[in-house]
């Protein structure tokens, strides 16, 4: 699916209104206030999406959660599991991002971690462990008056 498909969205501001929204791509939803921004960003699109999903969950994970309203739209299709960010920002760190107001950063981090593979920045290559003989005899295997800067 190349596109979300909405047909006939009616919550709040909007006017049955039909669009196509092109996914894994940057979108910006603009116009004047009371547009109907927020009813098709969050309303419809983000409720829709997050209605979706944890209906998909088992009826024990459901107790735990609040089913979302569906809303007033005719047709929806190529939604995935969706989160939204408030309006109105709870950090007043300027260095606040995407990743650290949702708190996935520390997941994200923790991920690359364990399955990343750390690569030369120079050639590219895999850096794999070494063991501190490994280190001593690779120093050693240079030329004489080599200098080396051992960082810790």
């Amino acid at each position: 699916m190349e596109r979300i498909i909405i047909k006939g969205a009616r919550e709040h501001n909007l006017k049955d209104i039909d669009l196509e929204i092109p996914r894994n791509r940057l979108v910006v939803i603009t116009g004047i206030s009371g547009s109907g921004k927020s009813s098709l960003a969050f309303d419809t699109i983000y409720a829709e999406g997050q209605r979706r999903y944890v209906e998909s969950l088992s009826a024990y994970a459901r107790q735990f959660l609040g089913l979302m309203e569906k809303p007033d739209v005719d047709f929806i299709e190529g939604l995935s599991p969706a989160i939204s960010i408030d309006q109105k920002a709870r950090s007043h760190n300027p260095r606040s991002t995407v990743g650290t107001v949702t708190e996935i950063y520390d997941y994200l981090r923790l991920l690359f971690a364990r399955i990343g593979k750390p690569h030369c920045p120079n050639c590219g290559r895999p850096i794999e462990r070494q063991t501190a003989q490994e280190i001593v005899d690779q120093i050693m295997s240079l030329p004489e008056g080599t200098r080396v800067q051992i960082m810790a």
